[in-house]
């Protein structure tokens, strides 16, 4: 019976996830689409960037999977399932959301550094190889070599370099030496004892005794505790290679979402205000900018003739009026592209359909709004926790629950009892990230420090565009779940879990003695460990203690970059009804996909 209730729990868990799954891709599919240009769409860079995008917005699905999870182990009251009652089965439905958070991040690592820069390249070539598909692919796989040289030292160094806390000033030296073998080996060194071998220091070549501090022992070489079985060489090497290899994923993965805090602060913060302030204020009416774009033409066309008078008689014209003739024509071929925009605009039905949900927009808005404001208290009052209640930054700022009082994590725990609002409010958390990111790329475009590289445009986004989207989203995706975590600590570390706490009281009375209760609370750092399950998800955030002291860092300027996009939102004036249509570095020939 209980079998059956772990399988019935976990599969009502994956099957939302299957069927979120569907969704992303049918969306991932239209919105491709909808940005590629028609004229340079190729099926491999449709499916790379389909893919691509696919599995940024899978990753960020499978956060709420992680906390449903481990929610779904106890009851309301705090006890555990029956299906739930036996570690080795938590452990292995922890395992499983593991392991899905293991190959999700592999095969980003491959996507960021092997298959999108492979492509990238490869349509980079395309034009200057004049069709030579072998020179194509050979100068693209040696640009991609590179990217995979970078990744291979970054798997390195989080496999062999120590990267934890180092020790304190005043520790002794033994206690020193033992941080450096744990770092250069294994974390389970200081915990494998093997008869021939005092500490497991055997698999470093260290054959000898090593005398331990007074401060740790009081005399004598250190023997391995009589609690701890010996351990074969091979399960010793088997630990170790698993250790190894899951610090290398982590520093890897932790490497790339340092760069997707970047991407943060640039994107998603703006598109937190850009998009719900373009909803409100709307766009500008498509009637009046076809009046103005044609008094518009017609002043052009009146200087432009007031230019070609003086050279009637024969004369040549000046190499100023020249220049200026020159800046007018193409100011003039320009306004008529945007009329014939225009006209195309004004017959479109889905304009006025726009234009028939205004107030649903409208309401839509100051709801986006709100939920900025609120995400941008919370993570203000989480890094003020963080500053006033954590160990400070050789520790990452790391706090274990919420000392202040968080309302998006109030809200999510004053959710809890009604299944599954707290699930459903977490997923659009995430999901809002993704979408708030996407409007800040689309609004501002790539760039590259003070150079912009590409622009995102409806129909009329070039290939390459759209693989930088998609790699500039799957690093903010990685990220996200650092960010939710800032905006809900406690939540995302246990979910909506509770445990039991006994107490005992005098029972009243003619019979003396004690009384046992049970309380519930939730679950936080307090809770004894084996009564509270934390996700997978918090484990892959505190890795790395100097990249929790960055992120820190960081949502700071996440907070001040959002207030500076929401000031300049604000005055700024409604968009036009083709924003982003026209542009003076089109071709006339790029207006033949809106004709038809």
């Amino acid at each position: 019976m209980a079998v059956q209730s772990s399988l019935s729990e976990s599969v009502l868990g994956w099957s939302i996830f299957t069927f979120i799954l569907l969704v992303i891709l049918a969306f991932c599919w239209v919105y491709i689409r909808k940005f590629q240009s028609r004229q340079e769409s190729e099926v491999v860079s449709t499916i790379t960037a389909i893919c691509a995008l696919a599995i940024a917005l899978i990753s960020s699905a499978l956060l709420p999977v992680d906390i449903f999870l481990v929610s779904f182990m106890k009851y309301p009251n705090g006890t555990y399932k029956e299906w739930a009652a036996n570690n080795e089965t938590r452990g292995q439905i922890e395992d499983t959301v593991l392991y899905g958070y293991y190959t999700l991040y592999s095969i980003i690592l491959f996507c960021v550094f092997l298959w999108i820069p492979f492509v990238y390249f490869y349509y980079e070539e395309r034009d200057d190889d004049n069709g030579n598909k072998c020179l194509q692919v050979k100068n693209a796989l040696k640009y991609t070599i590179g990217f995979a040289i970078v990744c291979i030292v970054l798997l390195l160094i989080g496999a062999f370099v120590p990267l934890e806390a180092p020790p304190r000033q005043n520790s002794t030296q033994w206690e020193k030496v033992q941080y450096l073998f744990e770092e250069l080996g294994s974390s389970q060194s200081c915990q494998i004892w093997t008869p021939h071998c005092p500490l497991a220091f055997c698999h470093l070549g260290i054959k000898e005794e090593v005398e331990p501090s007074a401060s740790l022992h009081n005399s004598g070489p250190l023997h391995a505790p009589p609690s701890l079985p010996p351990l074969a060489p091979e399960e010793i090497a088997r630990l170790l290679r698993r250790k190894n290899g899951l610090a290398a994923l982590s520093f890897s993965i932790s490497t790339l979402t340092l760069i997707g805090m970047l991407a943060v602060i640039t994107y998603t913060a703006y598109g937190m205000s850009v998009l719900p302030l373009n909803l409100i204020k709307g766009t500008r009416s498509v009637v009046y900018e076809r009046l103005e774009n044609t008094e518009d033409i017609d002043d052009v066309e009146h200087q432009i003739e007031k230019l070609k008078t003086k050279c009637k008689d024969g004369r040549p014209l000046s190499s100023r009026d020249r220049h200026n003739l020159q800046e007018l024509e193409g100011k003039l071929q320009v306004l008529r592209r945007r009329g014939r925009h225009l006209e195309i605009a004004e017959r479109n039905c889905c304009t006025k359909v726009g234009s028939a949900l205004r107030p649903f927009k409208i309401l839509l808005g100051i709801f986006f709004i709100l939920v900025a404001l609120l995400f941008t208290v919370a993570l203000f009052i989480s890094n003020l926790d963080k500053a006033l209640h954590s160990a400070g930054i050789s520790s990452g700022f790391i706090i274990f629950g919420t000392n202040l009082t968080n309302p998006l994590n109030e809200l999510l725990l004053a959710l809890q009892p009604v299944f599954p609002l707290d699930y459903i409010l977490i997923t659009v958390i995430t999901m809002y990230f993704v979408l708030t990111s996407m409007a800040g790329i689309r609004n501002m475009g790539i760039w590259f420090f003070w150079i912009r590289l590409y622009k995102i445009r409806p129909k009329r986004t070039r290939p390459q565009a759209l693989l930088f989207l998609c790699m500039i989203l799957l690093l903010i995706v990685l990220h996200t779940s650092y960010m939710i975590y800032s905006l809900a600590p406690q939540y995302v570390m246990y979910g909506s879990q509770k445990y039991l706490v006994q107490s005992q009281m005098p029972s009243a009375g003619a019979t003396s003695g004690n009384a046992t209760f049970g309380t519930t609370r939730i679950c936080d750092a307090d809770a004894p460990e084996d009564q509270c399950t934390v996700t997978r998800s918090y484990l892959f955030l505190h890795k790395f203690w100097f990249f929790s002291t960055i992120y820190y860092f960081g949502n700071w300027a996440f907070i001040g970059a959002f207030l500076i996009g929401l000031v300049v939102s604000c005055c700024r004036g409604k968009k036009s009804v083709i924003e982003g249509e026209v542009e003076a570095d089109d071709s006339d020939i790029s207006d033949d996909e809106y004709v038809h």
